[in-house]
């Protein structure tokens, strides 16, 4: 007989079922101490296949880039006259392959530049692809040389003197930069899946999933059938079928059951471009941002800019001896600052008391 007593109520857990979420731990990738240690960029070509295939992050990596060279760059004039004889690969020039380098570093976490000097003085710089290139350090972490390995060819030895090296976002003491990829790959592969099953579900509007019953089994009439199902479908054109033959039913998704993934889309979109460093008003984004709000975007932009333009004109100096100054392209502080100051005297004014003259007063009042 079964028991009904309250005392036998049981409870379950869902520990072994639902798994909270949580981030693997990481080590850096620095000395082993062993007499050599070497790191070559293993996800270099799916990096590369990111920045190709994915048009937001294309966007936002190029953006950086193009931001960053700016209007160009000012130095003395024979630095200038010196800059002007680099070619690259024969058509580049000091400034393109500053951008390209940017772009590399945002992708691979590095970029590589072959340093190319006759008697001494710098002649060339030609950028080299980062998946090909092995950085090697010694026992205590410190640059012992690079090389460039590839199947077509044998591998090159470099001293650390004879390459530009940008190492960006590098982290503690690993050997290597970090990509911009690695933060935002969810969220890059979840707007995506989104858009994808959207772009399903639009289709099932116009082509929608039918349940076919036939009266048949035989595999050549089914193929037949199928096959004029298809072609009318692909044409738009009716379909005529004998009475009793075949009947069909429609596999429709019930209304209301369906979530909007427009909204989901969306924030997915907000959090790529916050992952990134990007705000979309700088690459035209539409999004319904006041004036105040648009300019604070823009001046958070612009501390990035900045920086990322220190970090380029340090590293000049430092690997090719060159000073040069990298100009910004548009500055909004000025405009902040002014904003500011007519905000103030307008409330200075607000809060003034009154120069008119009293009310005159009646005869009789005090």
């Amino acid at each position: 007989m079964t028991s009904n007593e309250i005392n036998s109520v049981r409870y379950g857990t869902n520990s072994t079922v639902i798994t909270d979420y949580s981030v693997d731990g990481v080590n850096t990738n620095a000395a082993t101490g062993q007499d050599e240690t070497e790191w070559t960029n293993s996800k270099a070509s799916q990096y590369l296949g990111y920045y190709k295939t994915i048009p937001e992050l294309k966007m936002a990596i190029d953006t950086k880039a193009t931001w960053t060279v700016g209007k160009g760059i000012t130095a003395p004039e024979m630095t200038m006259l010196l800059l002007g004889t680099i070619k690259g690969f024969g058509k580049d020039t000091f400034n393109s392959i500053m951008e390209n380098m940017i772009r590399e570093y945002h992708i691979y976490g590095d970029a590589f530049a072959e340093i190319v000097r006759d008697d001494g003085q710098l002649v060339n710089l030609k950028p080299l692809d980062p998946g090909t290139m092995k950085i090697v350090v010694d026992k205590k972490g410190m640059l012992k040389r690079y090389e460039q390995i590839g199947s077509g060819y044998e591998t090159i030895k470099f001293k650390p003197e004879d390459i530009l090296h940008l190492c960006r976002n590098r982290i503690a003491d690993e050997i290597h930069g970090t990509s911009i990829i690695d933060a935002c790959e969810w969220i890059i592969l979840a707007r995506n899946e989104a858009m994808a099953d959207y772009k399903k579900l639009l289709h099932r509007n116009i082509y929608p999933v039918r349940i076919w019953y036939l009266d048949t089994d035989i595999p050549s009439k089914v193929n037949a059938y199928m096959a004029k199902v298809a072609a009318s479908k692909g044409e738009g054109e009716d379909i005529f079928i004998p009475m009793g033959a075949v009947t069909t039913e429609l596999a429709s998704v019930p209304a209301g059951s369906m979530l909007n993934p427009l909204p989901w889309i969306q924030q997915l979109n907000q959090y790529f471009y916050q992952s990134v460093g990007v705000p979309q008003i700088i690459i035209g984004g539409s999004q319904e941002l006041t004036q105040t709000a648009a300019q604070i975007a823009y001046l958070a932009f612009e501390q990035c800019i900045e920086e990322e333009q220190l970090y380029i004109e340090e590293q000049i100096l430092e690997q090719l001896n060159l000073e040069i100054n990298l100009e910004f392209p548009a500055s909004l502080q000025n405009n902040l600052l002014s904003d500011q100051a007519k905000d103030g005297t307008q409330e200075e004014q607000l809060n003034q008391p009154s120069q008119l003259s009293p009310p005159m007063m009646r005869q009789g009042e005090e």
